[in-house]
């Protein structure tokens, strides 16, 4: 399995609770999220997408618990794959299950997530959260 693959199935556990996506950032890392609800965001750092993704997370109203890669396109860079995904859970105190479809283009540096460009189904996930 290549060190991308490896990387992809790591992040995917760690949506469902195992160790910490944050763990898998390096240093400098870049995440961005062109389609996000509110608009366009971007982290230039792991110190920079912790002080937003940690207060975030604790009030979250979805606990994953299905995670199902669909997809992964590798690209002449040996760093950088376009994978698509889909996240499934169940929404906090309602019992109503939910899921959304994601394309992540991810570069992998030394078994670290370098650059991270997240494309959100908004629709389906306002669908889910009602």
């Amino acid at each position: 399995m290549s060190e991308l693959h490896a990387v992809i199935d790591r992040m995917g556990a760690s949506w469902l609770g195992e160790p910490a996506f944050d763990e898998l950032l390096a240093d400098d890392v870049v995440i961005e999220a062109p389609f996000a609800p509110g608009g366009p965001q971007r982290w230039v750092g792991r110190e920079e997408w912790l002080a937003f993704a940690v207060p975030a997370r604790a009030g979250f109203p979805v606990r994953f618990d299905r995670f199902t890669k669909l997809a992964v396109h590798e690209t002449l860079d040996p760093e950088v794959a376009v994978v698509e995904y889909e996240l499934g859970g169940e929404i906090a105190g309602t019992g109503r299950r939910g899921s959304a479809r994601f394309v992540g283009v991810l570069r992998v540096r030394d078994g670290r997530v370098a650059e991270w460009r997240e494309y959100q189904d908004t629709a389906a996930i306002q669908q889910a959260l009602g």
